[in-house]
C-alpha cells in the first residue's frame, strides 16, 4: 500500500517543522525549488525518488521514514557495493593523498557512524565509498603523531561500510571490510580498537553459523582486552561479553551465555548508557541482549524474553537499529509463544524505529511470512506488511 501524495506531503512537512526549518530553508538545503516543495507538502505533486532522497538527506532521515515501502535505499546500497569492493582491493597500498582535510574526514566519518547507529543505510551508501577511500589514503600518509587517529578513522569507516554490506547480504564483501578494520587495529597497536575489531568480526561467524569457534574468538579477545579501569575500557570489555552471550546462545551453550551476560551486567553498572567506540553499551543494551540470548537459545527459553519485555521497554534514546533489533527478536519469541497479534505489533514497532533494518532482517521476514500464512486477524494490514518486507 503506497502513500497518497497528501499523506507523503504531510509527513515531509511534519518532519520539516520538527527540524525547525522553514520551507525556504529546506528548499535551499535540498536544492529542491521552493515552488516544487510547496506543491509536494500540499499533496499536489509526488516527488521523484531523487527529490525524495534530497529532501530526506536535508531532514536527516532515511527516505523510508517519509514514504512507506520506499525501495530507493536498496538501489543506493546495491549500487555502492561494487565501488566499495574496488576501493578496498588495495587497502594496504599507498594511493596518494586524501581529498578531504583530516578535520573534514573526521566529521564525515562521525556523521556516517551516526547514520549507522540510526540504520540510515541509504545515506551511508551515498557517501561511504569516498569517505572510506580518503580514510585509506590518510592512514598511509598521516604523520607519526596522527597514526592512531588515522587508524581509528579507517576502522570506523570500514565498520560503517560493513554495516550496509552485511545487512544487505553481501557477506564476502563484509568479511573483506572486517579485514580492513582488523588491519587498521593491528597497525594502530591500540587494544581498544582490537576490541572493536573482535566485536565486529563476530558477524563472519554468525554468517557462517560457526558459533562455537566464534565464541572461542570472543573469549580470547576478552582475555586480551584492557582491564576496565575507566568507562571506555569497561564498555569495550562489556560489549564483548554481550556479543559472547549471544553467540553462546546460538551455540546452545546456556551456561556460557548466562556467564557472559552476568559479566556484561557488572560492567554496565560502571558506565552510563551511551556509545563507546561506535558500540552502544550500558544497562539498557544489556537488557536488549538478554532477549537476544533467550531467542538465540530457542523456543524453550521464550518465557525469559517475554519477561524482559513485560518489565522493560527500550528507551527512545537508544540507537534506532538497536531498538529495532529488540522488537524483531521479541516478535520471534511472541510468535513461538502463540502470541501472533503481539508479534505483529512488535514488527510494526521495529519498522517505525528503523524501517530498512527491519526490512532486511531475515528474522523479521521469517516471522512476517509465518504470520501471513497462519494468522487471519488484521489480514489486510498483514498482507501489506508482508509485501513491504518481501515475505510473499
Amino acid at each position: 500500500m503506497s502513500d497518497s501524495p497528501r499523506e507523503l506531503g504531510a509527513r515531509i512537512a511534519t518532519r520539516r517543522r520538527a527540524r525547525r526549518l522553514t520551507q525556504p530553508e529546506l528548499s535551499a538545503a535540498s536544492h529542491v525549488s521552493l515552488s516544487m516543495l510547496r506543491k509536494i507538502e500540499r499533496g499536489d505533486r509526488s516527488p521523484s525518488d531523487a527529490t525524495l532522497e534530497a529532501l530526506a538527506d536535508s531532514l536527516d532521515v532515511d527516505a523510508s521514514k517519509l514514504r512507506t515501502g520506499y525501495l530507493g535505499t536498496e538501489r543506493r546500497v546495491h549500487s555502492a557495493l561494487p565501488e566499495l569492493s574496488a576501493i578496498i582491493a588495495g587497502y594496504d597500498i599507498r594511493q596518494g593523498l586524501p581529498a578531504r582535510h583530516p578535520d573534514e574526514l573526521a566529521a564525515a566519518v562521525g556523521a556516517a557512524v551516526q547514520w549507522r547507529l540510526g540504520a540510515r543505510y541509504g545515506q551511508i551508501a551515498a557517501t561511504i565509498p569516498s569517505v572510506l577511500a580518503d580514510a585509506i589514503r590518510y592512514v598511509h600518509t598521516a604523520p607519526a603523531s596522527k597514526h592512531l587517529t588515522a587508524a581509528r578513522l579507517l576502522a570506523s569507516a570500514a565498520r560503517t561500510a560493513d554495516a550496509v554490506a552485511y545487512k544487505y547480504g553481501s557477506h564476502n564483501l563484509s568479511a573483506r571490510l572486517i579485514d580492513v578494520l582488523r588491519w587498521a587495529a593491528d597497525r594502530s597497536a591500540d587494544p581498544l580498537l582490537s576490541c572493536v575489531a573482535a566485536y565486529v568480526r563476530t558477524e563472519t561467524f554468525f554468517a557462517a553459523r560457526a558459533h562455537a569457534v566464534g565464541l572461542a574468538a570472543l573469549e580470547q579477545a576478552i582475555e586480551r582486552a584492557p582491564a576496565p579501569t575507566d568507562r571506555t575500557k569497561a564498555a569495550a570489555r562489556g560489549a564483548l561479553h554481550m556479543r559472547a552471550a549471544v553467540i553462546a546462545g546460538r551455540a546452545a551453550n546456556a551456561d556460557g551465555a548466562e556467564t557472559h551476560l552476568q559479566h556484561a551486567r557488572e560492567l554496565a553498572a560502571q558506565v552510563k548508557e551511551g556509545t563507546y567506540l561506535g558500540t552502544a553499551f550500558g544497562s539498557d543494551s544489556v537488557r536488549i541482549h538478554e532477549v537476544s540470548v533467550a531467542v538465540s537459545l530457542g523456543p524453550k527459553h521464550v518465557d525469559r524474553a517475554l519477561q524482559v519485555a513485560t518489565e522493560w521497554k527500550p528507551p527512545a534514546e537508544l540507537p534506532a537499529e538497536r531498538r529495532s533489533g529488540f522488537y524483531i527478536e521479541l516478535a520471534r519469541a511472541q510468535d513461538w509463544a502463540g502470541l501472533q497479534s503481539d508479534a505483529f505489533e512488535s514488527l510494526k514497532v521495529a519498522r517505525a524505529a528503523a524501517p530498512q533494518h527491519t526490512r532486511e532482517h531475515p528474522w523479521a521476514r521469517e516471522v512476517a511470512a509465518g504470520l501471513r500464512r497462519h494468522h487471519r486477524a488484521d489480514a489486510e494490514s498483514l498482507t501489506h506488511f508482508a509485501e513491504w518486507i518481501a515475505a510473499v
